[in-house]
């Protein structure tokens, strides 16, 4: 029982770090990469529709990113939905592509996007404390039905301990990498 609860609170906080590493990948650095527009939808016949199902994304260059959608009619769609996104790029088509050329960030828009990236972090550890406190209340529970004793939940809560400390420090290294990513000019 107390295995199986360990168990189960890893695999969530793993997600929990997998959610922000996902977060981190949508937040835009310099270069330009298929992840910035993860978050994007647009409105394909009237459904909202995430841009990777609707397009491909190349790189050719580190600041240039070409949209090809897969169907012309809904290039204004696209275009709408970067131009109206919070990534700062103003797309330009050519008929059959969509062109996003990058700006250089600027000090001040470095900041904000390492202030959002820090915030992105701490929901993520705020995330990864929920699994913990509810791991504890599960081995509480355990221990006051009678089914374990006080020393295996004792030592089951130092390896949750361990666990939660982690993902935590995973969450933070991610978040070093980023801010040297979002200051590398």
């Amino acid at each position: 029982m107390i295995n199986e609860t360990l168990n189960d609170a890893e695999q969530k906080m793993g997600k929990c770090v997998e959610v922000t590493r996902e977060e981190f990948a949508a937040i835009r650095t310099g270069r330009a990469h298929p992840q910035m527009f993860s978050k994007l939808t647009a409105d394909y016949y009237g459904t909202p529709t995430p841009l990777q199902q609707l397009a491909s994304f190349t790189v050719p260059e580190a600041r240039v990113i070409i949209i090809a959608p897969y169907d012309q009619s809904a290039m204004g769609a696209i275009e709408k939905a970067i131009r109206e996104s919070d990534l700062g790029v103003n797309p330009t088509d050519d008929g059959k592509t969509i062109r996003v050329v990058l700006p250089e960030l600027t000090e001040e828009r470095r900041k904000e996007y390492i202030k959002l990236a820090k915030s992105k972090a701490e929901e993520g550890r705020v995330s990864v404390r929920n699994v913990r406190r509810h791991a504890k209340q599960g081995l509480d529970k355990l221990e006051k039905d009678g089914e374990v004793g006080k020393d295996d939940v004792t030592g089951a809560e130092k390896r949750l301990d361990g666990i939660t400390k982690k993902h935590v420090d995973t969450i933070d290294e991610l978040l070093k990498h980023k801010e040297a990513e979002l200051m590398e000019v």
